[in-house]
């Protein structure tokens, strides 16, 4: 029996910089096994969702326990679905905001470490967020979810 399609949601913070420039606010994962990878690695701030979860109200749950913050209460942007490589659906919404990263504090996981050890170790589940320009983002993202981007920067013409 195939193992069930994990499904997460979650928001895209976007702002515009001084210049203009639409900047978007991503999330890289914590732990031992991102620690030294950045370039694709990076995220939209998501949570996995179960069948019956509503998944905005999800994204908004995920936001907030990544961050340590509440996303604003502003319109949410549907920006649709796309699937990654590992198979994961992840589904988004942007919603303009601003969030200083330096406030950001994450929940966190167990996770046995070194493996084989015996010894349980937190690790936050998002160790920091940044700010990027479209340009960059697109680099930092993993590579499926640079849609969103595209589907933003149409969005806002």
């Amino acid at each position: 029996m195939p193992a069930r399609t994990k499904r997460s949601a979650g928001i895209l913070l976007w702002r515009r910089a001084p210049s203009g420039a639409v900047e978007v606010l991503l999330g890289h994962p914590g732990g031992p096994f991102y620690a030294r990878k950045d370039v694709g690695a990076w995220s939209v701030l998501k949570g996995e969702f179960e069948s019956g979860e509503e998944p905005l109200a999800v994204a908004y749950r995920e936001f907030e326990e990544e961050t340590g913050v509440a996303a604003p209460a502003r319109p949410a942007l549907e920006l649709g679905e796309v699937r990654q490589a590992n198979g994961k659906t992840v589904f988004a919404w942007a919603i303009e905001g601003d969030l200083d990263p330096a406030l950001a504090v994450s929940n966190t996981f167990d996770l046995e470490w070194p493996p084989g050890s015996g010894r349980l170790q937190a690790f936050p589940e998002i160790d920091r967020v940044a700010w990027f320009d479209l340009p960059t983002a697109r680099t930092r993202l993993i590579p499926a979810q640079a849609a969103f981007l595209d589907r933003l920067a149409l969005a806002l013409g």
